[in-house]
Parts: structure tokens; C-alpha cells; sequence
């Protein structure tokens, strides 16, 4: 009769522990009101140049001798893998700054690439450097960080001018299935202002929000979701909870021999 007892009483156990680390649909599903979604235009925007950025410039002119002194390694043979040309481009100081041969000092903090080109073409124009120079400004080191509960957590470069949140979260293998998707994270420095917003992954609507597209140097944090939160410390999945109770209900049979 104890037995019998011990043994109900330990099946209510694991149930009610399976069904606290359960997780609904509405908690794992992505953008749930997608039949809902209208159409809209998307909007691109050209980030602005920060602190730490490297920049890859290039100036050219119609006798491309005459533009040799501008351009760091401008050798055809130091081109090379993404990596050297960040080693070979123009990082921006703490102040804003690029160092340009000839030119010295630029600023380039807080502007947009196509800002920046214009800019140092007026200066090699009205300096009487070049006559109709060609410049071109990239940044070469852009860089997100996802971290918490997705598949590879790290940080990851990207070359592309615009990037949004889920293509972020696709470098670090998508989310586990204990990421709240509800409320993400996002932390982001820009023009020397620090701001965090929260991301709702499971409506359609937040694509039409600033926050769908990465700056460089964004940092994703994916929470845990309830039923990561209940099992940490104790539980960890499934198979551990089956464990346990059937070490409890072993250890209970053998002492009620």
C-alpha cells in the first residue's frame, strides 16, 4: 500500500515537472501575425563612422600616378584577404579621426561613408591636390555580438552595408529553443551614446521599427524563456528529471521492503 502511494505520489512529481519546463507555441514561434504584415517600403540608411571603425580609402584621378601619395600600400601587390586590409586600412582614434597621407588629419567621426568621400574630395579639390579626384570610403571592420541563449554565441563580422536582427541571429545558429523571443536585447553605442531596446521577435510589425537593422558594433542578448529559468539549478532536461525520479522511487521501494 505505501509503495503504491510512494509511487503516485512520485509519478505527480515528474509530471508537474515536465509540465513546468513546457513551452507554448506562442513563445517559440517567429512573427506570428505574418498574415497580418502589410506591405511597406523598405528604408536603407547609410550608417555613421564611429570610434574604433577602420575605413578602407582609396583615392584615384584621372592620371592615377598623381594619386600614388594619398593611398596607404598602394602597391597592386599588398591587396589581399579582408583581414590584411584591416591591417592596412585607417583606424578612427577616440576623437574622430583618420590619417591621410599627405592630407594629415580628417574627420571623420559621426559622418556617413558618402559624407566622408565628399568631404575629403572638397579638401584634395579646394587644396589644389587633385583635379576631379575619386574617393571611396568603406568600413571594412563591421561587427555584431549575439550572445545568450542561441546555437554559437559570439561575435561576427559582416561586410554588407545593411544587415537586420534575424540575419544576426542566423550567423549564431538561430535561437535554442529556450531563448525568449518575446524580448531580446539590443545594446548599441552610437555617436557617443550608449542605449539598450527590447526586440519582439514573435510579431511582424517590429520589422517596421529602426531596430531591424544591425549597426556596426551591436550587441544581441537572447534571455532565457520560463522554462529555462524554472530548470536551471536543478533540472537541466527531460532526461535528468527521469533520472531522478526513478533514482527517488528505487531508493524508496528498497527501504519499504
Amino acid at each position: 500500500m505505501i509503495k503504491q502511494h510512494l509511487s503516485s505520489l512520485l509519478s505527480l512529481v515528474l509530471l508537474a515537472l515536465l509540465f513546468s519546463s513546457c513551452v507554448s507555441n506562442k513563445e517559440i514561434l517567429y512573427f506570428q501575425d505574418a498574415d497580418t504584415y502589410k506591405e511597406t517600403t523598405i528604408s536603407y540608411r547609410e550608417n555613421t563612422v564611429q570610434p574604433n571603425d577602420i575605413l578602407a580609402v582609396t583615392i584615384s584621378a584621372a592620371i592615377p600616378e598623381t594619386a600614388l601619395p594619398y593611398n596607404r600600400n598602394a602597391s597592386s601587390s599588398m591587396i589581399g584577404s579582408l583581414e590584411t586590409m584591416k591591417l592596412q586600412g585607417y583606424l578612427v582614434n577616440p576623437e574622430g579621426f583618420i590619417s591621410i597621407p599627405v592630407l594629415g588629419k580628417v574627420a571623420a567621426k559621426e559622418q556617413t561613408t558618402s559624407e566622408l568621400e565628399a568631404a575629403i574630395t572638397k579638401q584634395l579639390e579646394t587644396g589644389g591636390h587633385l583635379i576631379d579626384p575619386i574617393v571611396t570610403v568603406r568600413v571594412i571592420n563591421a561587427k555584431v555580438t549575439v550572445l545568450g541563449e542561441v546555437n554559437s554565441a559570439g561575435t561576427y563580422s559582416f561586410t554588407e552595408q545593411n544587415i537586420s536582427v534575424p540575419q544576426a541571429l542566423g550567423y549564431a545558429g538561430d535561437l535554442t529553443i529556450n531563448g525568449r523571443r518575446d524580448d531580446i536585447l539590443l545594446i548599441r553605442e552610437l555617436d557617443g551614446v550608449r542605449s539598450i531596446s527590447h526586440i519582439d521577435l514573435t510579431t511582424a510589425n517590429w520589422m517596421e521599427n529602426p531596430e531591424y537593422m544591425i549597426r556596426p558594433n551591436d550587441v544581441l542578448v537572447v534571455q532565457p524563456n520560463r522554462a529555462k529559468v524554472k530548470t536551471a539549478g536543478y533540472v537541466g532536461n527531460v532526461t535528468t528529471i527521469v533520472a531522478i525520479a526513478s533514482f527517488v522511487l528505487s531508493t524508496a521501494i528498497l527501504l519499504t521492503r
